[in-house]
């Protein structure tokens, strides 16, 4: 126990290109004393001690490569998620994760007649930002969104899940939120984008979002059907003047 706390102590305060070497090190001074132990209490040659501190040390290496490989081959299958279920530019999750969550949530909130609620948004005209001012423009735009969003959402409920499902379409989904507890979030949300100024190249760009907002409801079938509710209420905000929310 010791030996663990010991190398915990390590682990938090010191860099991890010497953990190998203080490993040994470690293991090596406790080997000493467990095998001095043993001499003592079973009248162990000196030869049989040190042959067997010696196969400690031998172990000791071995298993401390077998279990460095191990946490590594984790650690890449982590990132390897990570990055199959996130934008690269923004780091939101991206519609692969999307699909996945609301097959889950779709399936489990509707046979238990629990609420659930979608966000659509996509930022107004953002074609015409990307021909003017270049797609480095657009990117900065998209991150920066993805941002302010993630603030408010941060700061209303994590359950709350943000997706950009397309070019510069974002889906947020609201677990356990009917339509009217949503929409206090959808209008910060709203708030805090429209007419957000972002600095390109010394000039203010001002953007704005339109936005559909819809309930789970018992005629959607599939979760393609909420999702196409919730894209109709969008296109119907862009129809019908952009900058606006539509709510069903």
């Amino acid at each position: 126990m010791f030996f663990y706390q010991t190398m915990n102590y390590y682990r938090r305060h010191q860099k991890n290109n010497r953990l190998f070497i203080y490993y040994v090190f470690l293991g090596a001074i406790f080997a000493l004393f467990l095998w001095l132990f043993m001499k003592i209490k079973f009248s162990l040659s000196w030869m049989v001690y040190w042959q067997e501190w010696s196969y400690f040390i031998v172990f000791e290496t071995l298993l401390y490569s077998y279990v460095t490989m191990i946490l590594r081959e984790n650690e890449l299958k982590l990132r390897l998620l990570e990055f199959a279920n996130h934008d690269a530019l923004t780091k939101a999750q991206n519609f692969a994760a999307y699909t996945s969550e609301i097959k889950h949530l779709f399936d489990t909130y509707r046979d238990n007649n629990l609420n659930l609620s979608m966000m659509m948004f996509d930022i107004d005209h953002f074609k015409e930002v990307n021909d003017t001012y270049g797609h480095l423009a657009g990117d900065k735009i998209l991150k920066h969104t993805v941002d302010v969003v993630q603030t408010i959402i941060n700061e209303n409920d994590p359950k709350i899940k943000l997706y950009r499902t397309g070019g510069e379409e974002f889906n947020v989904l609201f677990p356990d939120y009917d339509l009217n507890a949503a929409k206090v979030i959808v209008n910060q949300i709203f708030s805090a984008i429209n007419h957000l100024g972002i600095d390109i190249n010394g000039k203010k760009i001002y953007i704005s979002i339109s936005v559909g907002l819809s309930a789970i409801s018992n005629d959607d079938v599939l979760p393609n059907d909420f999702y196409n509710r919730v894209d109709n209420r969008l296109y119907h905000s862009k129809r019908n003047g952009r900058m606006q929310i539509t709510a069903e």
